[in-house]
């Protein structure tokens, strides 16, 4: 009998050993995410990795990139043909830009990898989805090279109001509507007055603020560091031209309507209603994302997403949040390749990484560890199934503090389970707000800069000299807008312009 008992435990011996050295031997695949703010993955990681193994065939690491330092990193990582980086984030608007990236050949084709692969992924997400995802590459044809988040699929600016604070000065939310962008000044003089000098009211991402007060979208296609295009929309009427400027591309900084956001955010920069960090490119990033965490500000700007207000990245901040949006919400190509992940054709794991990806945008429980963490760790279900980020003393949970990614660069998040803080039914509800959303007249068109690329690179440089300060009113408008236009005159900006109308125009059938 102990000899019987010693061969089992041998045997579990060895086979142990097996699992572990089969375990080890697996390849790593790397991930680098956007806009997160984590400072400890080991826990989940852990039970990623656990979860992963026989799945995907892979262990996972992740680089958490910022708001601050992601376009840096990715842009790097592809350039430079890092193997090291698996997968990264891509999409319309950020650095590495997802249509110029895909067409320069810095992304693996996934044409074969979905058709072996790809069947949860496919019935996961909308087919428009992966129509989005499939573009012109290095060999002229379209082909897939992405796998694109289920996320908010409509597109909706809106001012991020501190409401807590903005009653303690004793304004309401109706005052902040029927004053207006250009009518602040008197709220944000109280505000000053109250809180001090130190204290700057308006929280802006200068870029986001300039488009929420002339109605205009990101052109997808055009320049991903600093937008030179403008496309005027209708906000009467979403789904048609502005009379106008009709379905014309405009060099984005010579408008009427940009002039008088540049003159208003002037005068709040001067009058110390702005804080001069937001217009410095290494600080502007970061600078808003603290303040906005710490509720240190009045009137914000937001990307929104569909209860935002309700998460537990604002509901964090110890405040009433309210978002006024600027419009209804709107269908735009930006929106539809707004959160992508690519495998970046240096990848030594194509395979892994694609069914790590499959699996991500398919199955609940890895999409739950990657963004919510590991229940008991960094959250909590509550007796209704409904995850908690808060203890009993109602503050974030310790695990939670230290991992909070950016849910909406990660993929699906249709298939998350529902949070205390937005409600049960949450993401019933998600789907059909942004089943609402009205499709733009020139949905679908991605500007091709190909044949203007050499003044692209050149406008971008002018642009980086002056928007920025420009949008955060840190320059007088009445002396720099005209040096900004002429240098972009100079730069080729009637070319840039001709090459992106035309294609308006072929793209219309006009």
């Amino acid at each position: 009998m102990k000899r019987l008992v010693s061969l089992v435990l041998s045997l579990a011996l060895v086979l142990s050993l097996c699992a572990f050295a089969q375990a080890d031997d697996l390849p790593t695949i790397t991930i680098m995410f956007h806009g997160s703010n984590v400072s400890d993955d080991s826990v989940v990681l852990e039970k990623v990795n656990e979860y992963i193994a026989d799945k995907v065939g892979a262990k996972l690491e992740v680089i958490w990139g910022t708001w601050g330092d992601f376009d840096d990193k990715a842009t790097n990582a592809l350039l430079s043909g890092d193997s090291d980086v698996d997968m990264i984030f891509t999409c319309s608007w950020s650095a590495d830009e997802f249509n110029k990236y895909a067409k320069d050949g810095y992304f693996y084709e996934l044409d074969e990898l979905v058709d072996a692969y790809g069947a949860e992924l496919k019935a996961a997400i909308p087919e428009a989805l992966m129509t989005a995802a499939t573009v012109v590459g290095p060999d002229g044809e379209k082909h897939i090279y992405a796998v694109n988040g289920f996320k908010d699929t409509a597109t909706q600016i809106a001012w991020d109001v501190n409401v807590t604070l903005l009653n303690e000065l004793g304004y309401t939310l109706d005052d902040v509507k029927n004053l207006g962008f250009f009518g602040w000044g008197e709220i944000f003089a109280k505000a000053k007055e109250v809180k001090g000098d130190a204290f700057y009211p308006f929280l802006v991402e200068p870029m986001v603020a300039e488009r929420a007060v002339t109605n205009t979208i990101i052109v997808t296609g055009d320049s991903g560091n600093v937008n030179l295009l403008s496309y005027y929309m209708n906000p009467d009427d979403l789904t048609q031209p502005t009379e106008k400027y009709g379905n014309v591309m405009l060099n984005k900084f010579a408008t009427e309507e940009y002039k008088a956001f540049a003159e208003t955010m002037r005068a709040y920069y001067v009058a110390g209603y702005i804080d001069p960090a937001l217009a410095v490119a290494e600080t502007s990033n970061d600078t808003r994302t603290n303040a906005q965490k710490e509720a240190n500000y009045l009137i914000g700007t937001q990307s929104y997403a569909y209860g935002y207000e309700y998460s537990a990245e604002v509901t964090s901040r110890g405040i009433e949040v309210a978002y006024l949006p600027c419009t209804d919400p709107y269908v735009d190509t930006t929106v539809s390749q707004g959160a992508m992940i690519a495998i970046s054709s240096a990848s030594e794991h194509p395979e892994e990484s694609f069914k790590f990806l499959n699996l991500l945008n398919s199955d609940p429980t890895l999409m739950t560890l990657l963004n919510y963490g590991v229940e008991g760790v960094q959250y909590n279900l509550t007796e209704d199934g409904l995850v908690d980020f808060y203890g009993e003393d109602n503050e974030l949970l310790p695990g939670r503090s230290a991992y909070q990614p950016w849910t909406n660069g990660m993929g699906n998040v249709t298939i998350l389970p529902d949070t205390k803080s937005e409600g049960a039914g949450f993401r019933k509800a998600f789907q059909e707000f942004y089943a609402s959303g009205k499709a733009i007249p020139v949905l679908g068109f991605i500007f091709d800069s190909s044949e203007v690329e050499t003044e692209m690179g050149a406008l971008a440089n002018v642009a980086a000299q002056y928007a920025l300060a420009l949008d955060c009113g840190a320059v007088d408008p009445e002396t720099e807008l005209p040096k900004f236009l002429s240098a972009l005159d100079a730069a080729g900006m009637q070319k840039y312009l001709d090459a992106a109308n035309e294609q308006v125009k072929a793209f219309l059938g006009e």
